[in-house]
């Protein structure tokens, strides 16, 4: 790590307050560019002056931002789902990461999406990876708006909502609903046979899956079914109970209203 002198410092502070760049100064003195930023805001806040904060910097839980409530509840089933928030050492802030399937493109594509609602400010990014793209913001508010997170896999902890998580998601059930489905579910076809008039024939049927190992993310996931009048059931397989099926007509039909087949 490299430490300034305060002559070198004061030299930065004289230039600055006398309107030279940040870039420019941080050059002329061979100072990291950030180092520059933070002693500009430090001295400004000492003087009283008012301080601007990158949009990018502003967070819904800390400073009010306004959140896209819609976007951010489907962005949180993704995430609950197929997301996770790590913190290499090479990096500055923390990335959310959400691994999604390439057979399903525009779900890549609506995760983008959420994630550009959410974080209007941050650029987004995809990475390839085998059979998949993980779709990439950084941020360093991310644990602000993901408190589930936490050290090791999600099934090994408690995940229990916020509070005014829990508002958002009861203003916008069928967001969080779909970033589940996108995430950890499906929408296939069931066929059974029935004899019908002494002749055995074929009967198929939609369905919903949803299969997660953490009980706490069923929970979640069964829970605002339940408010929504859509009846589920426990599918048991290999005697783990993972899988939750909504399989009645009337809420396969309120299912495919609502979130429908992946794409």
């Amino acid at each position: 790590m490299n430490f300034h002198g305060t002559e070198v410092r004061q030299k930065a502070l004289t230039l600055l307050r006398g309107g030279a760049r940040n870039t420019d100064v941080a050059r002329r003195l061979n100072v990291p560019k950030g180092t520059i930023s933070y002693w500009k805001h430090m001295d400004q806040a000492k003087r009283g002056e008012s301080t601007q904060v990158r949009p990018s910097l502003l967070c819904p839980r800390c400073h009010g931002r306004t959140l896209d409530a819609a976007a951010y509840a489907y962005l949180l089933g993704l995430y609950l789902g197929d997301g996770h928030i790590s913190h290499y050492a090479k990096h500055r802030v923390p990335s959310l990461m959400i691994t999604l399937d390439d057979a399903w493109p525009g779900i890549q594509d609506c995760a983008e999406q959420a994630l550009h609602a959410v974080f209007p400010h941050n650029a987004t990014c995809r990475v390839r990876t085998a059979g998949a793209h993980n779709i990439k913001v950084y941020s360093k508010h991310l644990p602000c708006l993901f408190p589930q997170h936490g050290p090791g896999r999600k099934h090994d902890r408690k995940i229990a909502l916020e509070p005014w998580q829990q508002e958002i998601i009861d203003a916008h059930p069928w967001e969080f609903v779909r970033g589940l489905i996108h995430s950890d579910g499906c929408r296939i076809t069931n066929w059974t046979t029935r004899v019908v008039g002494g002749v055995r024939k074929r009967y198929e049927y939609p369905r919903y899956f949803f299969t997660n190992v953490s009980d706490d993310i069923r929970e979640l996931f069964t829970g605002t079914l339940d408010r929504l009048g859509v009846t589920w059931t426990h599918c048991t397989r290999n005697g783990n109970p993972y899988n939750i099926s909504v399989a009645r007509k009337a809420s396969v039909t309120l299912m495919d209203a609502h979130v429908g087949p992946k794409y």
